[in-house]
């Protein structure tokens, strides 16, 4: 039976909310795992509104048309940065990865000057639809799911913030409501708790990735050519 959808996006968060959680499924209605996970977050968000923001991506763009200044305000304000996605084709939703290249801007989150996420803590939730043991070396995924989040780990990196160890969910096609059910609860619970995780003490501090001036065109040799 098709999951109850999660009540729409509004249209604005509220500003300043020290945990912006940004949700990003393409065909949430279908979702078993995602769906839950959302409306667990949007059950903190009406509690706690200041203190928690969520945002649906698709919902709130589905013409894939960004608001970028308002995107940069709330995740400037925000001190943990969630991204809730199903993997796709190991990686994110192309929605989410258009966020990316035009919220993250060079010169504001990384580069020079680009100092407006420096600090902030970078938490991935993350669903599949393949079983944990399908990644592994002797399956069809050919690697364990840690091989697939280097390119999460240098985002984070590259715009100096700190990559927590993401919360994965395997196997949501064929769990069982109760699995269902417990991992919508793990979920607002780490959010709850936040930054009282007994391991984030333990989190490595983000390496330096100074991207020199010389790394972009000058706008003259861009005009230039």
């Amino acid at each position: 039976m098709a999951l109850e959808t999660a009540p729409a996006a509004k249209p604005a968060a509220p500003a300043g909310a020290e945990i912006l959680v940004l949700v990003a499924h393409p065909e949430l209605e279908q979702s078993r795992a995602n769906g839950r996970m959302l409306l667990a977050a949007r059950a903190l968000e009406a509690a706690m509104p200041q203190r928690i923001a969520v945002r649906d991506l698709y919902a709130l763009y589905p013409d894939y048309l960004i608001d970028v200044s308002a995107e940069q305000a709330l995740l400037a304000a925000a001190k943990l940065v969630v991204w809730q996605h199903p993997i796709h084709w190991y990686g994110m939703p192309p929605l989410l990865k258009l966020w990316l290249d035009e919220v993250l801007a060079f010169g504001w989150a990384y580069g020079p000057g680009g100092t407006a996420v420096r600090g902030k803590d970078l938490w991935l939730a993350a669903t599949t639809g393949g079983p944990e043991d399908s990644y592994r070396p002797d399956s069809y995924n050919r690697y364990f799911f840690d091989a697939f989040l280097p390119p999460y780990e240098q985002t984070a990196a590259l715009c100096g913030m700190r990559f927590l160890p993401p919360l994965v969910f395997h196997g949501a096609h064929k769990a069982s409501e109760a699995e269902l059910a417990g991992h919508a609860e793990t979920y607002a619970q780490r959010l709850a708790d936040y930054p009282a995780w007994p391991e984030i003490d333990l989190v490595e501090d983000c390496v330096e990735c100074a991207v020199p001036p010389s790394a972009r065109p000058s706008d003259r040799i861009m005009e230039a050519a």
